[in-house]
């Protein structure tokens, strides 16, 4: 099962930060050491108003195709349409769902999805 190739009609894109520890002294000193080149823990969410019942039932049958928050996968186009772009994401970028796709019933046969993805480098 591959990610729906449906568009959202929203997204909303975080785009990390780089891996940094901080060490605090007693005295109130602090020191941070940068632990990598690039930023981590991208997110994306993704709503999808008004679909179809089939339509939000690929959301759920790819969560567990995904095994839940496991497996990794790449984002149709229609997904994420400028959104690599605006984290610098290197070629190759996966995803992998951060909890589970919420699924609102607007009407019989009409729900609404949200999704939480994180990026995986």
């Amino acid at each position: 099962m591959t990610f729906p190739s449906l568009t959202p009609t929203s997204r909303e894109f975080a785009p990390g930060d780089w891996p940094v520890k901080r060490f605090s002294s007693q005295s109130g000193s602090e020191i941070r050491i940068l632990y990598g080149n690039q930023r981590t823990n991208a997110k994306l969410g993704l709503g999808y108003d008004n679909i179809s019942d089939t339509e939000a039932q690929q959301f759920l049958t790819d969560y567990d195709a995904q095994l839940g928050t496991l497996r990794t996968f790449d984002l149709p186009t229609e997904a994420a349409a400028g959104t690599s772009v605006a984290m610098g994401a290197p070629a190759g970028t996966k995803w992998r769902y951060e909890s589970e796709p919420r699924v609102r019933s607007v009407r019989p046969g009409i729900s609404s999805v949200t999704v939480s993805l994180v990026a995986v480098f």
